[in-house]
């Protein structure tokens, strides 16, 4: 558009009531991109650092050496690593312990994966509620800059005696972009909610998977100490 009608000068010279909507649709669609990269790398890391360490881990190497590996990199570790290292960890200090039966010893580790799995998943679902709140009410925000803008356009008209459209087109185009700038906040929105939702359970239907097939392994060493718990066979 050009002219009387170019985007700009329609924006410029909205109302105020249209021109804070506007505002508040651009906030929330620079803060859903700003959430949709940050998530989109924390997922892929916890992917891909979970695809590498479940190869690791059923290479068939040694569980104290898996343990000393993820735990000497001077960050504490994430995604399935962290899983793994706070039950070995538990499984450890409590085989050391006197007076405890295999049952007992098992359940402590669960219980501290369960843990880290808790936390891990609060992680990774942090952010994804304000996406699914953009994508669900920015095209309502944007209806209501419409309706606002439309119901002062056809106001405006009550003082003339004779209406054009040249008079009313204006009013209409610029409440009309709050309802385009609702759409183009909430369509990012919601589509990447949907993936991330779905990348994120299935990351926890892995984790849930390892916890459980780990403490089967840890169930078969319950009843050693010391140097049982860093062989499989």
């Amino acid at each position: 558009m050009t002219g009387n009608l170019s985007f700009v000068t329609l924006i410029w010279n909205a109302s105020i009531i249209v021109q804070a909507v506007m505002a508040l649709l651009l906030v929330a669609s620079i803060a859903s991109w700003a959430i949709i990269l940050r998530k989109r790398r924390v997922l892929n890391q916890a992917i891909s650092g979970s695809d590498a360490f479940e190869s690791s881990f059923w290479s068939g190497g040694d569980l104290t050496a898996i343990y000393r590996e993820i735990t000497t990199g001077g960050r504490p570790p994430t995604d399935m690593a962290g899983v793994f290292e706070a039950g070995f960890r538990a499984f450890r200090r409590l085989t050391a312990q006197s007076g405890l039966t295999a049952g007992q010893i098992v359940e402590g580790a669960q219980r501290a994966m369960r843990v880290a799995q808790m936390r891990e998943m609060d992680r990774l679902e942090q952010s994804l509620a304000t996406l699914a709140t953009i994508g669900s009410t920015s095209p309502y925000v944007g209806l209501f800059g419409t309706v606002w803008g439309i119901m002062n356009s056809f106001t405006a008209l009550g003082n003339v005696k004779s209406a054009t459209l040249a008079m009313v087109a204006p009013g209409i185009a610029e409440a009309l972009i709050a309802t385009a700038m609702g759409l183009f906040a909430a369509i990012p929105a919601v589509i990447a909610y949907n993936r991330y939702a779905d990348q994120v359970g299935r990351l926890e239907v892995r984790y849930n998977t390892f916890a459980e097939e780990f403490s089967t392994i840890l169930q078969r060493h319950a009843h050693g100490a010391g140097d049982d718990t860093g062989d499989r066979s």
